[in-house]
């Protein structure tokens, strides 16, 4: 196989024209959806160079996306987004549609791209368990959609070890791995960080009852000399809300959905983060929390990889170990110092921008292997 160096060469300046590249997301700036901000990062870092982008956009585009050279902002209308993207799906001058999203659009597409033999490369990322059927909150067309079309990409990749083996499990497919990254420059300890009066205990992610925001309330009951605050929005946050009213929690703050920049405040100001979700892929919320200096308690189910166990936090089977972890970190600030330290320098092997280095290698790849197949 060539090297990325050769294959890079393909596509020089001097060779051809720069590989072409549609990504099937939302570049706005501010969205907080997890693919639709994992695939921005990605997007902002490709060298302009070797790589043309085209993206979708609403409102207003990412101010890193926008100034990214040989980049083609497509508008899509307040409605039929699904003609439009469609449209550029079928005529777009792209030699690689990444990032496909689970869309009407992306079913449209891969119907009648059988029918006249298009063979242009279509990437699909796998990034939670593919045990759906088991989730709850996952409606059955949903599932549907997802299995017409990102399932029936040509080339899948899974964030995690264990993502790719559930999928093999569950469909039979392969998948490669390319982890999530965080941006280390961003997410970073506080420089001058302040001591809080009372320890405080950060939850981030969606309020869905597999992610179990719940249990910071019961961890707050159990250690009343700490605060505990739950970021995000979602289907629990009324019940949430109800709940630490009526037990009257006053040590639990509900903060909401925040922006990137709010979200990276509370990481700083936090001692430890407590995620008891039991269904993930892998949560970049982990990542952003160690690559903040926070030690981390995940739990077992979905086999965290970006959480070493007693290195950079802790990976508990139950909901007592959880607890007696929580208590053990609480009650050591040496301990909390030394995996917060391990968890930060952990946290630099995801950087984005080495993600993304292995991601330009990927799409060079395929694209000599379909190149040299024509």
């Amino acid at each position: 196989m060539a090297s990325s160096e050769a294959l890079a060469g393909m596509y020089s300046k001097k060779s051809q024209p720069p590989l072409r590249i549609l990504v099937d997301t939302l570049a706005d700036a501010g969205l907080t959806n997890a693919q639709m901000t994992n695939a921005r990062e990605i997007i902002k870092r490709l060298d302009p160079i070797q790589f043309h982008v085209s993206t979708f956009y609403l409102d207003q585009p990412d101010p890193g996306i926008q100034s990214r050279p040989n980049t083609t902002l497509i508008h899509l209308p307040k409605r039929r987004q699904t003609i439009r993207i469609l449209r550029e799906f079928v005529f777009g001058r792209h030699r690689i549609l990444f990032y496909m999203k689970s869309s009407p659009a992306s079913k449209f597409y891969l119907r009648l791209r059988r029918k006249w033999k298009d063979d242009r490369i279509t990437i699909g990322t796998i990034e939670s368990q593919s045990d759906v059927r088991n989730e709850p909150t996952i409606r059955p067309e949903g599932i549907s959609l997802w299995e017409q079309t990102i399932l029936r990409c040509d080339f899948l990749f899974s964030n995690s070890q264990a993502v790719k083996r559930s999928l093999q499990s569950e469909y039979g497919l392969f998948s490669e791995v390319v982890e999530t990254g965080v941006d280390t420059q961003f997410f970073t300890p506080a420089a001058e960080r302040k001591r809080n009066s009372r320890l405080r205990v950060l939850f981030a992610g969606s309020l869905r009852p597999f992610k179990q925001p719940h249990l910071m309330l019961e961890a707050a009951h159990r250690f009343p000399q700490a605060d505990f605050a739950i970021a995000g929005g979602g289907i629990m946050a009324d019940e949430l809300r109800e709940a630490v009213r009526d037990q009257n929690l006053t040590n639990v703050f509900l903060l909401g959905p925040l922006t990137a920049e709010a979200l990276r405040n509370e990481y700083q100001r936090a001692d430890i983060f407590l995620f008891p979700s039991k269904w993930e892929g892998s949560p970049k919320v982990i990542l952003e929390a160690a690559a903040s200096g926070l030690p981390i308690i995940a739990r077992r189910d979905y086999n965290p990889e970006t959480v070493i166990d007693g290195e950079t936090g802790y990976v508990v089977q139950s909901d007592d170990e959880l607890y007696g972890r929580l208590r053990e970190l609480l009650d050591n600030e040496a301990l909390r110092n030394r995996l917060g330290s391990a968890g930060r320098l952990h946290s630099e092997k995801f950087d984005w921008d080495s993600i993304t280095r292995r991601w330009e290698s990927i799409f060079l790849r395929l694209a000599s292997r379909m190149q040299t197949a024509a």
